[in-house]
């Protein structure tokens, strides 16, 4: 088990010494005002599948300070960079979970009141959770942790990049968007129902999402007027009470938080979109979305992703009429679609998901990677900075043993930031950062 042992051996006179002359590099390249590359890395000899622009064969990429600096058949990079030969294997981005659960453990729903937006997944964040080792043994860079599905408008998501043996902060992807998860349909229904609570039904469920954002207009409208006050000189002028939740469901409305929706029927997907331009903020996406096929063209114009399973199908009533044609049929239509886990098993196994749009709907080789990666980037709010194998994109990098999308592809080494996190080849679970007591 992780934590019996450690994947750094002791110092010996060699290492040492190299250690010294590091040093001693450093040191000159400070004296001379050249701040020096803390991780200049070249993978040479791949088949790199760069999602943006296709996949270019017998490719290098350059990393330099955590970022790809350059790629392509033909890259200039100082003979002090470390290399890494692919051995003509496959080169992808860092595959991308754009819903997952892992590492929140019993604390990912706060199933006490159907609105909860002032509850903070960071808070139940346990950066120990040997599912982010897995999943990053999968391949799996960066994921969205989000609230569970018991409420109508749940807890502000956190986003992780696996560096599994280093501290929690440390894990924390550095300036992701904040977002916050809502969730229509049964289960909202079956959690408060069968406590003959309100929502009980799906009149209820919306009922109950209306209301709360009224009361977030009329939170903002009161200290709209205070401040408003305040700059007419107004001395008597009191403060509205802070509310934290009503903080965070005025945060909605300002745009200030990605809207992520818990939501399987097409019905569903219309009252959402309807009740955003009621309230005036945007969906960032919808997940699960089993039945996006059925109105693709409302939620491609709207600009709204979906987060989908590749062939989940009738585990409860909002998925009969789930088919696994959806995603490819919905992209068809200019719906920005993933592929997601919503599972610690399947977070392993992404690469292979995507794979099975290939076969059914006869998505191309891009179409799928970009699935698992550059559209579940976007959903999250980073494509910016990850998804993709581009110049000035932070080095989140797999190499795979075997082709990708499907299930003879196995990552032999996962890169992130230009450092790597998991090695297939070394000893102690291929974790070069995980040490004895972590």
């Amino acid at each position: 088990m992780p934590g019996r042992f450690t994947s750094r051996p002791p110092l010996c006179c060699a290492s040492l010494m190299i250690s010294l002359l590091s040093v001693t590099g450093v040191a000159a390249a400070q004296a001379s005002g050249v701040a020096p590359a803390y991780n200049e890395v070249v993978i040479k000899n791949a088949v790199v599948m760069t999602v943006t622009h296709g996949t270019i064969k017998n490719a290098s990429v350059y990393i330099k300070d955590g970022k790809i600096a350059a790629l392509g058949e033909n890259v200039n990079a100082p003979a002090t960079a470390k290399v890494i030969d692919a051995g003509g294997k496959y080169l992808t981005p860092g595959i991308i979970d754009s819903h997952s659960h892992l590492a929140l453990d019993d604390d990912v729903n706060e199933a006490t009141s159907p609105i909860t937006p002032q509850m903070m997944m960071i808070d139940a964040f346990d950066y120990q959770d040997k599912a982010i080792y897995r999943a990053l043994a999968g391949g799996v860079t960066t994921s969205l942790l989000l609230h569970g599905s018991a409420n109508m408008i749940g807890g502000q998501s956190v986003v992780i990049k696996h560096k599994y043996g280093l501290n929690r902060d440390a894990m924390l992807f550095p300036g992701a968007p904040r977002s916050i998860k809502f969730a229509s349909g049964e289960n909202p229904k079956r959690v408060y129902g069968t406590r003959d609570q309100l929502p009980s039904t799906r009149m209820g469920n919306f009922a109950v999402q209306r209301e709360a954002l009224v009361q977030a207009q009329d939170y903002m409208h009161e200290w709209d007027d205070y401040n408003s006050k305040l700059k007419r000189g107004d001395k008597d002028a009191k403060a509205p009470k802070h509310d934290l939740k009503m903080e965070a469901l005025a945060d909605i409305l300002r745009g200030k938080l990605l809207v992520h929706i818990h939501c399987y029927r097409a019905d569903e997907f219309l009252t959402e979109i309807a009740m955003a331009k009621e309230f005036g903020y945007k969906i960032r996406a919808f997940h699960h979305a089993l039945e996006a096929y059925k109105v693709p063209e409302t939620i491609a114009a709207e600009n709204i992703g979906i987060a989908t399973f590749a062939d989940w199908w009738g585990y409860k009533n909002e998925a009969w009429d789930a088919i696994p044609w959806n995603a490819v049929m919905s992209m068809r239509k200019g719906v920005r679609v993933a592929i997601k886990s919503d599972s610690d098993d399947f977070a392993r196994r992404l690469n292979q998901e995507a794979g099975k749009t290939m076969h059914y709907g006869g998505a191309t080789e891009d179409e799928a990677l970009k699935m698992i990666t550059l559209n579940a980037a976007w959903i999250i709010g980073v494509d910016d900075r990850v998804g993709s194998i581009d110049v000035g994109k932070d080095a989140d990098l797999v190499i795979w043993d075997g082709y990708p999308l499907c299930s003879y592809g196995v990552p032999s080494k996962v890169l992130i930031d230009g450092d790597v996190y998991f090695d297939r080849s070394l000893p102690h679970y291929g974790m070069p950062h995980y040490t004895e007591g972590q």
